[in-house]
């Protein structure tokens, strides 16, 4: 199945008084229902609880990350399969429907399931139907691990060097998993923020590397409550943004004990919590 992450587009360039046709290159926005089937005494049952519009591309890290990051599972050994899938009444592939299949005899909290899971691009907690629905599936993060300024500063270039997809566009969000000493471990790019960290938190769950509790999280816009939710999660003990952090993302922050850090570019960065695991030094 052929994934395309951009789009090439004819549009007119204006500079000054003079005009001239060319080409464009967008970001791809889709969105991407996601589905979960179980077996209860021998019957299949199908459920869609998520609409996000996304940008293609590693749709089952994205699947499998949201499932994770919202406290549906807690193990990648309850999922037996991740796969596209048709639409109800049609044979044909979909690119932009998933279907998680769990495995025999996995317990899920059906009532995470009740609150309304439609989000967008630009819009995730704003979705979700009541204060309630937004408790995190969360301990209180331990000390370690630190990281130095140093390190730290070198993050926003290294992450920017790997994001290919906005070299073209211009146009999507990233999410790097950092070490404590600054070297990238993964990255994801998505045309939404939350897309974004799901991805990449989603594949480290499915190859069981979960919780992160060495890692540091990197985001290249804002940074909001629902990605510190995210974070908190995943075990992921720092979470720095080129943004800023919204004041329910810090306070979230402060008490389950993870660093916060915002405004991380040109060699300058905010620490609005946790401050214990910024060190100075090389």
């Amino acid at each position: 199945m052929l994934v395309k992450s951009t789009s090439t587009i004819e549009i007119t360039r204006i500079e000054g008084a003079t005009t001239w046709n060319a080409t464009d290159v967008l970001a791809v926005e889709e969105p991407l229902e996601i589905r979960i089937a179980w077996i209860l005494a021998s019957v299949t049952t199908e459920k869609s609880i998520s609409i996000t519009m996304r940008t293609p591309g590693t749709d089952p890290d994205l699947a499998a990350g949201f499932l994770f990051t919202e406290g549906i599972v807690r193990s990648p050994a309850e999922i037996s399969s991740i796969r596209h899938c048709g639409r109800q009444g049609s044979s044909s592939d979909d690119r932009n429907v998933i279907r998680v299949e769990l495995s025999d005899g996995v317990s899920i909290d059906w009532k995470r399931l009740e609150r309304h899971f439609y989000t967008s691009s630009s819009c995730g907690v704003c979705g979700k139907t009541s204060i309630e629905a937004l408790a995190v599936t969360a301990t209180p993060l331990r000390e370690g691990p630190s990281a130095t300024i140093d390190s730290i500063l070198t993050m926003p270039l290294a992450l920017q060097k790997e994001q290919s997809i906005f070299s073209q566009t211009g146009g999507l969000h990233a999410a790097g998993l950092f070490s404590g000493e600054g070297k990238l471990i993964a990255i994801r790019e998505d045309v939404g923020r939350h897309n974004a960290v799901d991805k990449v938190i989603g594949a480290q769950f499915l190859e069981g590397a979960t919780p992160l509790s060495g890692a540091i999280l990197m985001v290249s816009g804002r940074a909001s409550f629902e990605l510190v939710q995210k974070a908190l999660v995943a075990g992921i003990p720092i979470l720095a943004a080129v943004g800023a952090p919204s004041s329910l993302a810090v306070e979230l922050a402060a008490e389950y004990g993870m660093t916060l850090i915002g405004f991380l570019r040109d060699d300058r960065m905010n620490v609005y919590c946790g401050r214990e695991r910024v060190t100075v030094g090389r």
